[in-house]
């Protein structure tokens, strides 16, 4: 059990690692399958760092977490996915429903609960129990 729990973190995480990449790679093409479109280059910058900076925390955070089994890492992805979600639950009743709004939101609901679920099923690293230990 706990083999396909990291794994499944660690393939979430290489999911959204890739994800940054093709933000920072084709911001034209990524953004518009997000919905966005760039005004020149400020918006090509804001589209590269912004969400190649966000996929890659959660994404990195995912995969160091599963991997040295840090529960820390692990709720900080959680954190961010359970924002995204709940924005976007927000923007929904604010801006109404459009086509295709259920994926992300399932996405990001299914990070957080493998998140969760990893953050109290992962038995901690001896390095982790360690430094708890000695504070």
């Amino acid at each position: 059990m706990i083999l396909i729990v990291r794994a499944a973190l660690f393939l979430a995480g290489l999911l959204f690692v890739i994800l940054g990449g093709t933000f920072l790679l084709d911001p034209v093409g990524q953004g518009t399958d997000f919905g966005l479109t760039a005004n020149g280059n400020r918006g090509l910058s804001t589209i590269r760092a912004d969400f190649a900076a966000y996929f890659w925390i959660a994404g990195g955070t995912l995969i160091l977490g599963a991997w040295r089994r840090d529960r820390t890492l692990l709720l900080v992805a959680a954190a961010l996915m359970a924002i995204t979600c709940v924005v976007r639950g927000l923007s929904l009743a604010f801006d109404g429903f459009y086509e295709g709004w259920s994926m992300p939101m399932a996405v990001e609901a299914f990070v957080v609960i493998i998140a969760l679920f990893g953050s109290r099923a992962l038995p901690q690293s001896a390095s982790v129990q360690d430094q708890g230990e000695t504070l």
